[in-house]
């Protein structure tokens, strides 16, 4: 299996927004999961299945960023004129009032949406996106306190709060930012299985909602003799 090259662009997001995801993405990796097999078994299949992830954090240059949360700085991996075919492009909400998107990143996003390659987006990063017009006449939703202000900033964008994320053709939008987690860890489920999906989430000791924000359909549930549901994870 290749290499999935998963790229997010660097300013000043909030910092769970791509951390988050990342992290998820990382920890069912099959590089991180080979890792963890030295501490717990885990199945080979599981190992065969999970993917070879590779991060790129990049920027308009090299220089560092300061995040809008969290005292976070971070250093870019590359930038948008040297970074590599990407796979995937995620997408981290700023402050959306007032915030500028250079023409580079525009460019970027608009380039990678019309690859039909998968763009995903986390709580207002979906204003990102909008900026760049390829939103237009779409489903999406955004972090829903910012829902009616972003409703009125870009008309055109079939703006709902009716889930916890939307997909639109190989446009994905979250909502909050740990909705963003959930997003994701859809997209592992679906594209490399469940087992890996629970094995990455496991490590995180996560447990990701559905699309309507439920607990309890994901991961497969486990219930004492009582009939009380228990954590989903087992650790060994």
């Amino acid at each position: 299996m290749a290499p999935f090259h998963f790229g997010t662009l660097v300013y000043d997001f909030q910092a769970i927004d791509v951390v988050g995801p990342f992290d998820l993405l990382n920890s069912s990796s099959k590089a991180l999961l080979t890792a963890m097999s030295y501490y717990i078994p885990i199945d080979e299949k599981v190992l065969a299945n999970a993917p070879d992830m590779v991060f790129h954090h990049i920027g308009e240059t090299l220089e560092p960023v300061h995040l809008l949360t969290s005292n976070i700085t971070i250093v870019p991996s590359t930038t948008v004129d040297d970074a590599p075919e990407l796979d995937a492009l995620l997408i981290g909400g700023p402050n959306p009032a007032g915030f500028k998107l250079s023409q580079k990143y525009i460019d970027f996003i608009r380039r990678h949406v019309a690859s039909g390659k998968p763009i995903f987006s986390t709580c207002t990063g979906a204003a990102v996106i909008a900026v760049t017009g390829v939103l237009d006449g779409r489903n999406a939703t955004i972090n829903n306190q910012e829902f009616h202000w972003t409703k009125k900033e870009f008309p055109k964008v079939k703006w709902t709060k009716d889930k916890k994320w939307v997909v639109d053709g190989n446009i994905w939008t979250g909502s909050g930012a740990v909705a963003g987690m959930d997003m994701i860890a859809h997209w592992i489920k679906e594209t490399y299985g469940l087992d890996v999906l629970t094995q990455g989430a496991s490590g995180l000791d996560y447990e990701p909602r559905d699309i309507d924000g439920a607990y309890d359909t994901v991961l497969k549930q486990r219930y004492d003799a009582s009939g009380k549901r228990l954590p989903a994870h087992v650790f060994p």
